[in-house]
């Protein structure tokens, strides 16, 4: 794309409606992501834990990871995920989109919770908590940056 062109697509993806849907896609991403990660690890449950004792036998670690369908669920998710990233990273400055990928810190601890029955304790919620407010301030300041 030549070098206006591109800043005319810039402009036009960084202001009114697009910046709405910037936001959504950067949502569906982030929500990919988090299921991918659900995916994986309830798949590891199922293989179980990989010690010491698995790194003498790879062929069977590799066995039993290879054919857990939730490991390949969530890494096809996780390709699903970078996919709706790239159009992300095509519509808004990079400074802006990484840190929302922070909210996937928040909705994997919630789901490891609700999902896979971890415990969490109160620390780490109150880690979630700060994660949360600094989003929201990335945001406030994206939306300052667009009028």
């Amino acid at each position: 794309m030549r070098t206006d062109q591109h800043a005319a697509h810039v402009a036009v993806a960084g202001h009114g409606a697009g910046v709405g849907w910037s936001l959504g896609l950067l949502v569906v991403s982030v929500a990919f992501a988090v299921v991918a990660q659900v995916m994986l690890k309830a798949g590891m449950n199922a293989v179980g834990r990989i010690g010491i004792g698995g790194l003498s036998a790879p062929r069977a670690v590799v066995m039993a990871v290879a054919t857990e369908p939730r490991i390949w669920a969530g890494l096809a998710l996780y390709g699903v995920s970078a996919l709706f990233w790239l159009v992300v990273l095509s519509r808004i400055p990079l400074s802006v989109a990484y840190p929302f990928v922070g909210m996937s810190y928040i909705v994997v601890v919630a789901s490891a919770r609700l999902f896979l029955g971890e415990h969490v304790p109160l620390l780490r919620w109150v880690g979630v908590a700060v994660v949360a407010a600094g989003i929201v301030l990335v945001g406030l300041s994206f939306r300052r940056l667009t009028g």
